[in-house]
């Protein structure tokens, strides 16, 4: 899908681990997916911050002051970049 760039900035939404704060950069998701995560708030350009993340199971990130669960795969084909602060 997407590999990991030569300073580990950019990752999947998944990778990131909790209070790490993030751009959501492109998805590697279909259309309908893709429209879907947009209604939620998932825009390029957006900042979302990892609230719950074990490392299995669904995730919770807060994106535009609103809590939203996903699917792990799903978080998978979100590509971010991390904030560096």
């Amino acid at each position: 899908m997407w590999g990991r760039t030569a300073d580990g900035q950019q990752v999947t939404l998944a990778d990131l681990r909790i209070n790490e704060h993030a751009i959501i950069l492109a998805f590697g998701s279909g259309r309908s997916e893709t429209t879907r995560l947009a209604s939620l708030g998932f825009t390029p350009g957006t900042e979302v911050d990892m609230t719950q993340n074990y490392g299995h199971g669904p995730l919770i990130v807060t994106v535009r002051g609103t809590r939203v669960a996903l699917g792990r795969g799903e978080a998978a084909k979100i590509l971010v970049e991390r904030n560096k602060e």
